[in-house]
Order: structure tokens, then C-alpha cells, then sequence
């Protein structure tokens, strides 16, 4: 059986690329949303799923946040503004919350999904190192776990997809809830 591609409201990389490794159908529809810097995740990622017209399939838009010391730590403006939320995040612990929204014409579902991430503590080099490498451009704190960033962490506690850029475990219980069968979940 062929299930309807999902319809994601996003234009990440990394969400279309997590997808696929799930195995889930999908198609990509840039969202006509205006995200204000800093807000609330789950009602970003509502507003994104909101703004794109699935027709008869879900419609999935999800919003990633960093938190780390009661400060909420969104993507860098310039490599000064990463230098400083990694200098922030070494040594400590931080959470990566996650707004997923999946939705149609008559439901919708809202969910928060938290995974806890340590980071080592950094040295100057190791810092300047990460930046040099330009990885850190358009990431929610300033680090991408899935690539060279992932040298920057010494462990997590929840959802590894979660911090990478969409909550997995998450969406497989609701597509196997809402769909059973249809993506192969449930």
C-alpha cells in the first residue's frame, strides 16, 4: 500500500534528511509563516503546519528551541553571537525543545518533545575550531549534533532525532496512532 506523502512545512535540511531515514513519505512546502525570534516552539511549529494547504494529507510543522541557565538560545546572527552560546552551553547541560505540530482539516495534534544535552567543557581552541567551520550557521545554539558538533557533546538523555531537528519517536507514535499501518508504524 502506497501512503499519501506527508506534507512537511519546513524549509530545514535536516527534517527532510530524518524523514527519509524513517522511511516516511513526504513532501516539502515551505511554510508562509513569520517566526519571531525567541517565541514559544510548539506554537512556532503550529503556525507553520497552519499556513500550508495538505489537501487531504497531514500536515507536519515542527520549531526547535535551546534552553540553557533560564535563557532561550535560537540561531546565531554571526559568529560572535556563536561563540557566545557555546560559551554559554560548555561544561553544562541544556535542553532541546521541540514543537511538533501534525495536523488535517479535522484534527490536530500538539505535542512537546525535551531531550537533554551535555556538553563538555570547551576550550578556546575547541571553540574556534567549531566556528571556523561555518556548521553552526542556522542552528538553534549554535551546534549541529549530527555533524562535527557532535565532538562538542559528552551525552544525551532523550530523543538523539530530537536534537538533530525533529522529534522521531515522537512522530512514529502518532503516525502509528492516527495511521496505523499506513507509514508502517502500528
Amino acid at each position: 500500500m502506497n501512503a499519501p506523502p506527508l506534507v512537511l512545512a519546513s524549509t530545514s535540511p535536516q527534517r527532510p534528511a530524518i524523514l527519509a531515514q524513517l522511511g516516511i513519505p513526504f513532501e516539502v512546502v515551505a511554510p508562509d509563516y513569520e517566526e519571531e525570534p525567541g517565541g514559544d516552539p510548539l506554537e512556532h511549529a503550529a503556525g507553520k503546519a497552519r499556513s500550508v494547504d495538505g489537501g487531504n494529507r497531514p500536515v507536519l510543522g515542527v520549531d526547535t528551541v535551546v534552553l540553557c541557565a533560564g535563557q532561550t538560545i535560537g540561531k546565531p546572527r554571526d559568529a560572535t553571537q556563536a561563540e557566545r552560546m557555546l560559551e554559554l552551553l560548555s561544561g553544562r547541560p541544556h535542553e532541546v525543545v521541540s514543537g511538533l505540530c501534525l495536523c488535517t482539516r479535522h484534527w490536530e495534534e500538539l505535542h512537546r518533545e525535551t531531550t537533554q544535552v551535555h556538553f563538555r567543557s570547551l576550550t578556546p581552541r575547541d571553540i574556534g575550531r567549531y566556528l571556523a567551520s561555518g556548521e553552526w550557521e542556522g542552528r538553534a545554539g549554535a551546534y549541529a549534533i549530527q555533524g562535527l558538533g557532535g565532538s562538542l557533546v559528552e551525552r544525551i538523555e532523550g530523543d538523539y532525532l530530537n536534537v538533530v531537528g525533529l522529534p522521531g519517536a515522537l512522530l512514529v507514535r502518532l503516525l502509528a496512532e492516527r495511521f496505523p499501518g499506513t507509514y508502517g508504524f502500528g
